[in-house]
């Protein structure tokens, strides 16, 4: 694969960090997150989920098509990217229309190929950068399927996010690092990035840090990091 690296994509140098809350709940909520993490100078991409696939109906399944008005008021007034979960052709759409910056697969829609390949179709043709979450299971060959399926759309600018697979047992971690697969993904595919959720892996905030190190000693090309204005509430 002839896959574009994370330096070119215009994001900034240097290991890529992506920051931002896990759903959009408000344009306020998001507008002061996006100025703190501005004001660090660290971040290069701002993350928000907008349509959020829960496990359970009644839970909040996000403010869905209006919030992408607020990524771009977050876009004009700070200056950060924005980048997006879509899991429809209908998102994927939608946020090429916003302006939206890179788009994220997640590992629920990485999980079932017929979700990947409708995505891709609804990005061909453009130069989007896409991320690709791991599926649930520790699947590699599910994994590498949905990287080649963004490839065989057109897109060169792809990198794999590692966030760690669902537990069948009881777990330090809200979903198991196995990080070998991470590594054996990058040896299959060496030109293809591979950022690490600290956030989605370890479920709690005092783990991130442990995680983000451990992804940096193994010379990941990123973080995709959940950050929120108000944690507590």
């Amino acid at each position: 694969m002839d896959i574009v690296q994370t330096g070119l994509w215009g994001f900034g140098d240097g290991p890529l960090i992506i920051a931002g809350p896990c759903s959009a709940e408000s344009e306020d909520q998001l507008l002061k997150t996006a100025i703190a993490l501005k004001e660090t100078g660290r971040v290069h991409l701002f993350r928000a989920g907008l349509w959020k696939p829960r496990s359970r109906p009644a839970s909040f399944t996000g403010e869905g098509f209006r919030a992408l008005e607020w990524l771009r008021r977050v876009k004009t007034e700070t200056g950060l990217p924005v980048t997006v979960e879509v899991a429809s052709p209908e998102h994927a759409t939608a946020a090429l229309e916003a302006g939206i910056d890179a788009v994220w697969l997640g590992a629920r829609t990485v999980s079932n190929p017929f979700s990947v390949d409708a995505i891709t179709s609804a990005l061909q043709g453009t130069d989007i950068p896409v991320l690709v979450k791991n599926p649930l299971s520790p699947d590699l060959e599910l994994w590498i399927g949905a990287i080649e399926r963004v490839y065989s759309a057109g897109i060169t600018k792809i990198a794999a996010v590692h966030r760690g697979f669902t537990p069948y047992d009881r777990s330090r971690y809200r979903n198991l690092p196995k990080w070998e697969l991470a590594i054996e993904l990058r040896s299959r595919i060496p030109s293809l990035p591979v950022i690490c959720d600290p956030s989605h892996m370890s479920g709690r905030a005092d783990l991130v840090p442990e995680m983000a190190h451990k992804a940096f000693d193994m010379n990941m090309a990123g973080l995709m990091i959940e950050v929120h204005i108000d944690p507590a509430h």
